[in-house]
């Protein structure tokens, strides 16, 4: 008695730099995808409702003639288009579909054999630009900017790690914008006595030291430190918040 086996899988694969494909098996001599394979289909859908589906290529095991195989590949290949259409899957307008039957390298396993191969794009990955670059770009030549969530370890210049992010969009910023120059500009909070120690400078320096190893060019930055004689509120400060919003880095926009 010949054993059939069931080859239960949704391949997924890349093809060239932004397609990829899923293949899709069917039972012996059945047009519908088998069981596993709609499940499977299913799933992927659900996650891939913006995908467009350039292909479709159907294949048959070598089993019967020539022609049956072929006019059973290209059930196989409606079928399945029938299938993703209902699913509200877009289909590219030039799409491609392809009966092979049994002319293709077979694989030993005939059920490997019995497929469709769906070949198809997802969208180009949407920028999301943020607040630091959106106000960075809506901004007039004079006008200074706070950098949010830069923080250095205490009394220090060494910039904390969750400042990060922040740090990034500067540069991106700085490199969407190859015409924008900036003075870097720290200041400090809680010192009666003014900046003993010129940590508002260093602190400047920090960011622009990153930019530069960031290879952006030193002739689109300067730096300079202001201590405490810019202070948003009183010194000394009643609230912490008061000292962090005093304990700052901005950047005045200087050319665009």
């Amino acid at each position: 008695m010949q054993k059939v086996f069931l080859y239960i899988a949704l391949f997924v694969s890349f093809f060239g730099y932004s397609q990829k494909q899923i293949e899709v098996f069917f039972d012996f001599n059945k047009d519908f995808p088998n069981q596993a394979s709609i499940l499977e289909i299913n799933e992927w859908i659900a996650k891939n409702k913006d995908v467009e589906i350039t292909k479709l290529l159907g294949y048959c095991d070598s089993i019967d003639t020539k022609n049956y195989n072929k006019k059973l590949a290209e059930r196989r290949i409606e079928n399945v288009q029938e299938l993703l259409d209902k699913s509200e899957i877009k289909f590219n307008k030039d799409l491609e579909k392809i009966a092979y039957g049994k002319e293709f390298k077979q694989s030993k396993v005939q059920a490997e054999n019995r497929k469709v191969t769906i070949f198809y794009k997802e969208p180009e990955p949407k920028i999301v630009e943020s607040e630091l670059t959106k106000k960075i770009k809506g901004s007039k030549i004079g006008e200074t900017i706070t950098l949010p969530n830069i923080y250095f370890f205490n009394n220090s210049a060494r910039i904390v790690p969750k400042s990060q992010p922040t740090l990034i969009d500067l540069r991106c910023a700085m490199e969407e914008n190859p015409k924008l120059k900036i003075e870097i500009q720290g200041h400090i909070c809680c010192q009666t006595v003014g900046d003993v120690n010129d940590v508002s400078t260093a602190r400047a320096r920090a960011i622009y030291n990153f930019l530069l190893r960031s290879k952006i060019d030193r002739k689109r930055m300067t730096f300079k430190g202001y201590g405490t004689s810019r202070p948003i509120h009183p010194i000394p400060e009643k609230t912490p918040q008061e000292e962090d919003e005093n304990r700052r880095v901005e950047i005045l926009i200087v050319e665009k």
